[in-house]
């Protein structure tokens, strides 16, 4: 009965990339319950697993308790202790994954390929929505007649997330993994690197920077240190680069326009769009919109920008309550209801979070959160480092962390659910990568 109910939970997670675009809902339950199994399993086989000894237990477990301790000082605990007490859900995903559900060889390349053809379906459909564009009315209908809320934005599958790029740039070097150990791939060195390629494509077309910017150093990574492959990654590079150059050339969202204003604040790029009249074709129409602003014109005015202001904020709580900070999940609570963290947003209402990982579990759970965290990051990095797999595994499990923890950068929160989940099994996965033989 055991065995058929794990069976049952090794599917669930093989489908978890597909589920992850349907939304957090399918995704939350099928790694609590699968969670709550692999914690009786675990409980039930001490001496195989051997807990005294098993650092990945024992340091999630160390993480976890960091939480739960910090929460007795937090201003609001019943919040603070609700949200760290089910915390122990997503760190029992890479525990799960490496120790019980994709143990055998068989599971995992099946998740592999899940994640190959999910990835893939998400480029393909993004890129679609990209080129079913008009001036008037922004970016279209995607395959599955998905639009954006938001003028210049894309949503792909995703409905009304907007996180395209996010999905396919964290997933996206784990499909490449499925191409390396198919024996009908393997040596199609053009397929790999047209879909390495359409990945990097897909973030600078969803206009997802951060996405874009940590998959691009992936890459670069790769082209330095993984060998027996370079010239795939070179090669992806180069016809990325091409067409990301023709796409800002050619296509109109990049050329129908003239700049009215251009400042640091959200939404503080606005321009005038130019496009045919419905009622009168020899007509030219044009319409305000607002869009995100330049990078550099952030980067230029940061201090008052959304980032800016979000991140002196997050430093001032963490300054005011050093060792222990505010709370998990503290951030908006304490911005909204103290007069002197309220008046630091000036431009802005109150986030729901710091928009950084590092700066979050700064704020949130003080040093002795942020040292715990520091620390199950380092035991993951050398877990990876010293496992059984061949170099090539472990260069791309180890990349996968940098596109994930790349400290300078706008990140989602660890604590919700749709991006917390898919941090963790990704690192579940670059668990189990790394004892794989790719080259074999």
């Amino acid at each position: 009965m055991t065995n058929y109910i794990k069976i049952f939970f090794i599917y669930l997670l093989i489908l978890l990339p597909v589920t992850l675009i349907t939304g957090p809902a399918i995704p939350d339950m099928t790694i609590t319950f699968g969670g709550i199994f692999g914690l009786l399993i675990i409980m039930l086989q001490q001496k195989e697993l051997d807990l005294k000894k098993n650092r990945l237990i024992q340091i999630s477990l160390l993480f976890w308790l960091s939480l739960i301790f910090i929460s007795f000082f937090s201003i609001n605990q019943i919040k603070s202790f609700q949200d760290s007490i089910i915390y122990l859900r997503y760190l029992l995903i890479p525990v799960c994954c490496y120790y019980i559900f994709f143990k055998e060889n068989k599971f995992f390349n099946q998740l592999l390929l899940v994640i190959f053809i999910s990835v893939t379906f998400v480029s393909i459909d993004t890129l679609f929505q990209f080129f079913n564009y008009t001036s008037k009315d922004g970016f279209g209908t995607d395959l599955l007649g998905f639009k954006s809320d938001w003028y210049g934005r894309l949503t792909g599958p995703f409905g009304e997330e907007l996180v395209p790029g996010a999905y396919a740039s964290k997933f996206g070097l784990i499909g490449y993994v499925f191409l390396l150990k198919n024996k009908f791939f393997k040596n199609k060195i053009f397929i790999q690197s047209i879909y390495l390629s359409s990945i990097l494509i897909v973030c600078f077309a969803s206009g997802e920077r951060m996405s874009f910017a940590t998959y691009l150093l992936g890459l670069i990574i790769l082209l330095f240190f993984l060998n027996k492959n370079r010239i795939v990654v070179l090669q992806s590079l180069v016809i990325a680069i091409i067409s990301i150059f023709l796409i800002y050339k050619f296509h109109p969202f990049y050329n129908d326009f003239n700049v009215i204003e251009s400042n640091e604040h959200h939404q503080g790029l606005k321009i005038e769009k130019y496009y045919q009249c419905e009622d009168d074709i020899d007509k030219e129409c044009k319409k305000i919109v607002n869009l995100q602003p330049n990078i550099f014109k952030i980067l230029q005015n940061f201090s008052s920008s959304a980032y800016g202001e979000i991140y002196l904020l997050s430093l001032k709580m963490f300054k005011d309550n050093p060792i222990t900070g505010i709370g998990i999940s503290n951030f908006k609570f304490l911005c909204e209801n103290e007069d002197k963290y309220n008046k630091m947003m000036q431009n802005y209402g109150c986030a729901s979070h710091p928009h950084n990982t590092y700066i979050q579990w700064l704020a949130e759970g003080g040093l002795i959160v942020f040292i715990s965290f520091i620390l199950y990051l380092y035991f993951i990095y050398k877990f990876i480092k010293n496992n059984d797999g061949d170099n090539t595994s472990k260069i791309i499990s180890i990349v996968l962390l940098v596109i994930l923890f790349w400290p300078i950068m706008s990140t989602g929160s660890l604590i919700k659910n749709w991006y917390g989940i898919s941090v963790y099994f990704i690192i579940g996965i670059s668990l189990c990568l790394s004892r794989a033989k790719i080259n074999n």
